[in-house]
């Protein structure tokens, strides 16, 4: 019942800004008259092709597309970056609600997990949407520029662990009733899971909620290092939570962007569109292609993406 819950709050949430086009598109995209070398309808052209192209590169990397979205649409499209945020937020959200109710039918994604940290980080992401809307731009290039070369660095020496070996669960845990089993379908073995540091975790989640908000990122990238390697969720029900996890904790920060006006269709649509349809791709390449060798060049796009943001910043 839960993820119809969620399903058709979002679903809401896309029906409302569907009937919000903008009067004057090319004043919305905020195109500055030197960048301006096609019509207005050619952008989202372009961001439709390239979206499709991040789309299938996500997928290979085990990264969410809205880390990927936001630095490189910001970087290298002329678009105002609050628009680009509120549409990252809506690119992490809709990857993550076609996952959704999937992992919940088949155990994977726990609710107990997920309800206390989702609360937690949808709280702090209205905060965190709140700060980056009041903030100048060319403080937010900066630190989105620095948000990013972090990011690129935790994916560069963070190591999942499968199924990280666990003593007895903290009170904290055992409170919430935090745990359970999934079925491992390679060999059909039942594995039982529970967490520990419990309360750190959830302190981390303060911290997660508030930079998904403020730079429109949605929050895998930190999701999964935080439930795997601080709480020990075995990492199939880390990734499978963190789908979870994005669609409530995004759609509480989009509803910001959106009241302000900074989440219009011409930008979100052909950036959904294209990383969904370059996810399905994506998805039925990655059997045949080594991950290992797609993440670093990932990785190194990400470093480029992130000290371009930077350097943008400090010369504005």
């Amino acid at each position: 019942m839960l993820h119809k819950f969620v399903s058709l709050k979002v679903c809401t949430f896309l029906a409302v800004f569907l009937f919000s086009f903008p009067a004057s598109a090319a004043e919305t995209l905020d195109i500055a008259p030197d960048v301006d070398l096609m019509p207005w309808w050619g952008w989202p052209i372009v961001l439709f092709f390239f979206c499709f192209v991040l789309g299938i590169i996500a997928p290979l990397a085990g990264v969410g597309g809205g880390v990927l979205y936001v630095p490189l649409v910001s970087g290298f499209f002329p678009f105002h970056l609050d628009f680009v945020r509120g549409a990252g937020l809506l690119v992490a959200m809709a990857g993550a609600l076609a996952a959704a109710p999937g992992l919940l039918r088949r155990n994977l994604a726990n609710l107990k997990l997920a309800l206390p940290t989702a609360l937690i980080a949808s709280t702090c992401s209205v905060a965190g949407a709140f700060l980056g809307l009041s903030l100048p731009v060319y403080i937010m290039q900066i630190l989105l520029g620095l948000t990013i070369l972090g990011v690129s660095i935790l994916l560069l020496v963070s190591k999942n662990v499968e199924r990280p070996q666990l003593g007895k669960q903290d009170a904290l845990g055992a409170a919430f009733g935090i745990g359970g089993t999934y079925t491992e379908e390679s060999t059909g073995e039942h594995v039982e899971w529970w967490t520990h540091r419990t309360g750190l975790g959830f302190i981390m989640f303060v911290g997660i909620g508030f930079l998904a908000g403020m730079f429109g990122l949605g929050a895998g990238w930190a999701n999964v290092p935080v439930l795997n390697m601080i709480m020990g969720v075995p990492l199939k029900v880390t990734t499978a939570t963190s789908n979870f996890l994005l669609s409530m904790t995004d759609t509480s920060a989009a509803w910001v962007y959106f009241n302000k006006g900074c989440v219009i269709p011409l930008i979100a649509i052909p950036s959904i569109g294209g990383l969904m349809l370059g996810a399905k791709i994506g998805a039925h390449i990655l059997p045949r292609v080594k991950p290992r060798s797609i993440r670093y060049i990932v990785i190194a796009v990400l470093f480029f993406a992130g000290v371009r943001a930077l350097v943008k910043g400090l010369t504005m």
